[in-house]
């Protein structure tokens, strides 16, 4: 029986079991999120989540027998290949691909499990737990509005049940931001719905997008963002930067000329000042395709230090270097600035260089396009 999969999980749940408990987003309008819109808002009810899951035992049991019949009990991973390669399903190619990977985290989709009455969401979270054993992590998106509404009371009760993380599409700390992208809560609503989550000892990842502000408002958004995720003290800050599609309300926002998009260069200047100003015992994390400086990863405030050591390398970069350093993250040639110095990486850089110039499109759009290409 195949399971009913939502569209979108964090890159950090990569290897997660994905349980559809909520179809779609109760908010949906903020005007940089395009994954949603158009579809309508439901909770799922118990018992079909109940059913997927019983679905995802049967194939984990079917795997299961593959490993005993072919000899090899202690080696799930090899009958778990097999049903991926031998599979057309997806479904079945997702759980054999999390029994592969060890089987122990799942991330509960779509946009905001929180919003689910929270005895309905601790009875599925008792028999996920009841029926998929090894699990050991299980984490869901949530809004900072609905984490604000819930008790502490309620919360500890999902953490009880099961419920280890929250990631929370924080975004920005500016009211000013936030009200342009009509994200539907505010700093002080951030703030107390982040609080109570650490209250009731869920991890808590927070998502900050680089570029939210634009022009007008990147100060704003860098100061505010910091301030309200220094009161917040989330367990993981997770950067992104701004990409607009098409098929995105803020297309039009950049045609009327109502929203000015930053350069890399730009925010590069406004993501040294965020972190210059944040003052918590984070984990940092860049780990989205379109961020520019992957290599910034680790723990405030000990390796803040070298967080901006890193900006400030790539700012003090003559121009030329500096495109080409951009050029090369953009196609997922270089990770990092010391990719820089590796010859046959470089040299594959300086060849798009030469092409890009020569045909007269080493500009920022060429840039935007080439990092636009990973998201539509």
């Amino acid at each position: 029986m195949p399971i009913e999969l939502g569209p979108i999980r964090p890159p950090s749940e990569a290897h997660s079991l994905l349980i559809r408990v909520t179809r779609n987003c109760p908010w949906n309008r903020c005007k940089f999120c395009r994954t949603f819109r158009g579809k309508k808002f439901q909770l799922r009810p118990v018992e079909d989540v109940k059913q997927d899951i019983l679905a995802i035992k049967t194939v984990v049991d079917h795997i299961k027998e593959i490993a005993l019949k072919d000899g090899q009990s202690t080696y799930l991973r090899d009958a778990a290949a097999k049903m991926f390669h031998a599979s057309a399903d997806d479904s079945t190619r997702l759980i054999a691909a999390w029994v592969y990977s060890g089987g122990t985290s799942a991330f509960l989709q779509d946009a905001n499990t929180l919003i689910v009455p929270v005895n309905d969401l601790v009875e599925i979270l008792t028999f996920m737990k009841q029926n998929l054993p090894t699990l050991t992590r299980i984490t869901s998106y949530g809004r900072s509005k609905t984490a604000a509404q819930r008790s502490v009371e309620d919360l500890i009760k999902l953490k009880e049940a099961g419920l280890s993380r929250i990631h929370i599409g924080f975004e920005s700390g500016s009211d000013a931001v936030l009200k342009l992208m009509d994200k539907g809560v505010t700093a002080a609503e951030q703030i107390e719905g982040g609080k109570k989550v650490k209250a009731s000892g869920i991890s808590l990842s927070e998502y900050v997008i680089l570029g939210l502000g634009g022009k007008p408002l990147w100060r704003e958004h860098a100061l505010e963002s910091a301030r309200v995720l220094s009161a917040i003290d989330p367990d993981y800050i997770r950067l992104r930067t701004l990409t607009i599609s098409e098929d995105n309300e803020m297309w039009g926002m950049v045609e009327r000329g109502e929203f000015i998009r930053e350069t890399d260069d730009e925010i590069a200047v406004e993501e040294r000042l965020f972190l210059e100003n944040l003052n918590c015992n984070s984990n940092l994390v860049s780990d989205h395709v379109t961020d520019l400086f992957q290599e910034i990863e680790g723990k405030l405030p000990e390796d803040k230090a070298k967080f901006i050591g890193t900006i400030d390398r790539y700012l003090a970069l003559s121009p030329d270097e500096r495109i080409n350093f951009k050029i090369g993250r953009r196609a997922c040639i270089y990770n990092e600035l010391d990719d820089m110095n590796d010859p046959v990486r470089r040299s594959h850089v300086d060849a798009a260089v030469a092409r890009l110039t020569a045909a007269d499109k080493l500009n920022e759009e060429t840039l935007y396009e080439l990092m636009r290409g990973f998201i539509v």
